[in-house]
């Protein structure tokens, strides 16, 4: 699909994250972070189609910011090699850019003199940097005559102009960073190849270069035994118990029909029976007799900005968790709702909060609410802990206070495009942009978490 891909390199953002032990000892981690440390990558033969600026040290640094501040500086020295920017998740490649409007000026340094970063303090990543850092005044002033500019429009193929496309994951939850891409890359082509997760490797786009609303990935049937479970909103919560008999709407791959959903159901090799991924696909074609599916959404993620995936019961714990801080002030939280505002990297949740305060003169202050942001970002998952501690891949959480009947407002705004007064619920995430600027035009005071949560690799957190 895109010729001449052996004539230079690959800029792939690429990271080991923190590895666990079960409380049986076993060594759990992302299978990426597996990969990565296997002699199958560190040892890998040579392949022209697949040849990185990031040398192996840098990917393996387990510090987030020394990997990405080594990662970036190589991809700028090899700038006019480069044909394709790369990150697993498109979140990943935008967190790479914001790091660049940061850091900008050390790197130029680093690149004029020759000389690396002393908070680059690896032993092998230094060894292996500074073997290949010459002095370089003419990169050195390019990178800053075109980082120092306000506008930032294509600022991937003024550095890197012979980018022909980026390699990032954009189905799912990971579309709302298609404009901002486009944005960056001045609309270079995305190309969406994979479609995998740390329990299996599901399938392939055949179609790659294909529009990221058009992505249908072919289900390879030799990486599992897959089967379906007919989507039925009403059955979200509820599921099935697969420890009884079957349910008798499970299907095999062969019999799935073209325009309905399904639930992914896998057993693996690796001995996983029936596990239910949690992924909602939708049934596109066939190749050959493989069925296409295209992704849809995680099945009761309500937000999610990097690998996080926050559902509502989570949300509402967090919620009321928050919310008894609250007492003192003899106040409480009497509706929210949520977004993942993704506007400025890395992107953030932000909860809207209605609130009932019950003596005026002792509302509660910010100190109180920035003290709620953290007790609601203590009580996330680990996963989305790990965002913000190690990877630095998820912002602060807002908590935005909004005007006494904003939500009746809301109610009133749904009923008069259709829904029914009877049925009607407070969604607990909105995306819907008239209902984004109806919460925001009755804000009366925003409020971040002022510190990191707790997070550490062992298991038990």
């Amino acid at each position: 699909y895109v010729a001449g891909l052996d004539k230079g390199k690959g800029l792939y953002f690429l990271f080991v994250k923190s590895e666990t032990r079960t409380p049986g000892g076993l060594l759990a981690r992302p299978v990426l972070t597996s990969y990565y440390k296997s002699d199958h990558f560190k040892t890998r033969p040579y392949d022209p189609y697949n040849v990185y600026t990031s040398p192996n040290e840098a990917i393996l640094c387990p510090d987030s910011f020394q990997s990405m501040y080594t990662q970036m500086l190589c991809g700028l020295l090899d700038r006019h090699e480069v044909l394709r920017l790369g990150a697993v998740f498109a979140s990943g490649l935008l967190r790479a850019i914001r790091f660049l409007q940061l850091n900008w000026r050390q790197l130029a340094h680093d690149m004029e003199t020759g000389s690396l970063n002393s908070k680059i303090t690896d032993p092998s990543l230094r060894e292996c940097i500074v073997k290949t850092l010459k002095p370089n005044p003419e990169l050195a002033q390019f990178v800053r005559h075109e980082c120092s500019k306000d506008d930032w429009e294509g600022i991937i193929v003024r550095i890197w102009p012979n980018t022909k496309y980026l390699d990032v994951i954009v189905t799912g939850a990971m579309a709302q960073y298609i404009p901002t891409l486009d944005y960056y890359s001045g609309g270079l082509p995305l190309a969406c190849t994979m479609y995998a997760s740390s329990e299996c490797y599901f399938g392939l786009n055949l179609n790659p270069m294909c529009k990221p609303s058009e992505v249908s990935y072919t289900i390879m049937p030799n990486m599992a035994y897959f089967e379906f479970l007919p989507h039925e909103p009403n059955l979200d919560s509820a599921g099935f118990d697969f420890t009884n008999e079957l349910p008798p709407k499970l299907v095999d791959l062969v019999d799935v029909e073209v325009g309905k959903e399904y639930e992914l159901v896998i057993t693996t090799y690796a001995g996983l029976c029936r596990y239910r991924v949690g992924d909602i696909l939708r049934v596109t074609g066939f190749h050959n007799s493989a069925p296409q599916f295209h992704f849809i959404r995680r099945k009761n993620v309500l937000l999610s900005i990097d690998s996080d995936k926050t559902d509502e019961a989570e949300l509402q714990t967090a919620v009321e968790n928050a919310s008894h801080l609250l007492r003192e002030h003899n106040a409480s939280v009497v509706e929210y709702t949520s977004h993942a505002d993704t506007k400025i990297i890395p992107g953030h949740y932000v909860v809207y909060w209605e609130l009932l305060v019950k003596d005026s003169t002792n509302s509660p202050d910010n100190d109180t609410l920035e003290q709620c942001c953290l007790a609601m970002e203590e009580s996330l998952n680990s996963v989305y802990r790990q965002g913000r501690v190690a990877d630095n891949s998820i912002g602060p959480l807002e908590i935005r206070v909004v005007k006494n009947g904003t939500f009746e407002e809301l109610m009133d705004y749904a009923i008069s495009r259709g829904a029914s007064i009877n049925q009607y619920k407070v969604p607990r995430c909105v995306n819907f942009t008239p209902i984004m600027e109806l919460l925001d035009s009755r804000v009366v005071s925003a409020h971040f978490s002022p510190a990191l949560p707790h997070w550490s690799p062992e298991r038990s957190q």
